[in-house]
């Protein structure tokens, strides 16, 4: 698993550390703990990058295997201590195709591959986001999203949609897929520790593995294939409140 963080323009180092603890005291949480036990091997494999624009994308704390508490502490303690890296504005695309990079690379073999985004903001730059998704997910990637709303709304999506039907209809992708939303009334540790408990304890291949024709294909797309969604014979058009089809 990849936690995919958003350290752009947009959060500032409050913000930064509050989602830097969340994903160090989660990983502590019993109930985590658990749920790696449980699993098939008794461990997980986790590493944390912090993103920004199309050019920032760094590795905060490289791979770890999390197989017990003291293996939990010691990511927490490298998490909290590592410096503030990334800059700009929300290349959510160029992340995604950043993480899919360190999955594949990797010296593991796992059935469960997953990207854990989370973010505050709309894809801004970068290569297409449909793109990032679609590469990621052809290599058995799962890719989920915590939607970070901050007081009054936040930002919204592309042709002023709402933040999270972006991110359920453009960023997500792969088996048991999901997004989730973290607001005023849910805080970001609360629904982030819900999250991770979900995705560990979700026993199910992700996808076909790695060896996928296709990976890497670079051609030039456009941002979205197109300013409607289409449901059944109905069809609405990207900047309307409806969600229309949710992605499978």
């Amino acid at each position: 698993m990849v936690f995919t963080a958003d350290g752009s323009g947009s959060i500032d180092d409050d913000e930064l550390l509050l989602q830097r603890q969340g994903y160090a005291e989660a990983l502590l949480d019993r109930r985590v703990l658990d749920a790696v036990a449980s699993g098939r091997w008794g461990k997980i494999a986790v590493s944390y990058i912090e993103w920004g624009d199309e050019a920032s994308q760094h590795t905060i704390v490289d791979w770890r295997e999390i197989a017990g508490p003291e293996d939990a502490r010691a990511f927490g303690e490298a998490l909290l201590s590592a410096p503030r890296a990334a800059w700009g504005y929300n290349s959510i695309s160029e992340a995604i195709a950043y993480s899919t990079d360190k999955i594949l690379t990797n010296t593991y073999e796992g059935v469960r591959m997953v990207i854990d985004v989370s973010g505050d903001g709309p894809q801004i730059g970068g290569r297409p986001i449909d793109w990032a998704r679609d590469r990621a997910v052809d290599a058995g990637i799962t890719i989920n999203a915590l939607v970070v709303k901050s007081r009054g709304g936040g930002h919204r999506g592309p042709g002023n949609i709402p933040l999270e039907m972006h991110y359920r209809l453009d960023v997500i992708g792969g088996l048991g897929a999901f997004a989730m939303v973290a607001d005023e009334e849910t805080p970001f540790a609360d629904v982030l520790l819900a999250k991770i408990i979900r995705e560990i304890a979700d026993a199910r291949p992700t996808g076909h593995g790695r060896d996928v024709t296709g990976i890497g294909i670079t051609g030039p797309a456009t941002q979205y294939a197109e300013n409607v969604i289409t449901c059944g014979t109905e069809t609405y058009e990207r900047t309307g409140t409806y969600p229309g089809c949710k992605r499978p």
